[in-house]
């Protein structure tokens, strides 16, 4: 006779794991996560705003442009196209849909507690990042040719921040009702590919430096890990009712 550990057994939209099973205080994770959030971008961004520059920002962006010729991406002429498909995945007519679609998945699948955690972080976390832009105001980068059209400020990456905000949060708060340990891992792993691609395209089409693509995944992701807990909260709660 064998035993299911914690993480093998199946979870419903109200349960993540058996009486008895010791857990950390998530209420507390989540609103230090939160506050984590809006301390990176509250720190860097007076940081920036006080005319601070950091050095790995203009190596990073010359590195990835051909010497001599800054209007031109390094690698095969077809990256460049990749990254501009790319960075569409971190735009807003994209990431609405993303959620307009997880959203009434989760609705007409009955799971309402996950729907009802994927619907307010995504909506409070691109809320946040909207402010946070407009808190610091940083001019995109002008030390090379953008490959594409961008009118907003630039700290921190809109695309960074709100893909991080959005995917991950979709991705965690979904990983607590599927029951396959290698479909958890599979979701985890292929969305952190992608909101890393999408930050990564940001400073290879130069239009954001890489200390704000940095900014709005550290924000996003303790955003996205403040919802985590938040779920994990709630489904404790409901569980040992």
């Amino acid at each position: 006779m064998t035993s299911d550990s914690p993480l093998d057994l199946p979870t419903t939209p109200d349960q993540t794991a058996p009486a008895g099973v010791t857990h950390p205080p998530y209420a507390f994770v989540a609103l230090g996560a939160l506050a984590g959030a809006v301390l990176v971008v509250t720190l860097l961004g007076a940081t920036i705003a006080r005319g601070h520059q950091f050095a790995f920002d203009r190596a990073i962006m010359l590195a990835l442009r051909t010497p001599g010729d800054l209007a031109t991406p390094v690698g095969p002429a077809w990256l460049k196209q990749v990254m501009i498909d790319v960075t569409a995945l971190g735009g807003e007519t994209v990431l609405t849909l993303v959620v307009v679609i997880a959203v009434g998945y989760l609705l007409a699948a009955r799971h309402l507690l996950t729907a009802a955690l994927v619907f307010g972080g995504t909506v409070s976390g691109s809320i946040a990042a909207k402010l946070g832009k407009g808190f610091v105001g940083r001019e995109r980068p002008a030390l090379v040719d953008h490959l594409v059209e961008v009118s907003s400020a630039s700290f921190p990456s809109g695309h960074a921040t709100n893909s991080a905000i959005i995917y991950l949060t979709i991705a965690l708060t979904v990983m607590q009702i599927v029951p396959s340990r290698a479909a958890r891992s599979f979701l985890f792993a292929a969305t952190i590919a992608v909101v890393l691609t999408i930050g990564a395209s940001r400073v290879y089409l130069g239009v954001h430096w890489p200390s704000d693509v940095l900014a709005g995944w550290s924000a996003g992701a303790l955003w996205a890990l403040a919802w985590w807990a938040l779920g994990s909260w709630l489904r404790l709660r409901r569980s040992t009712r």
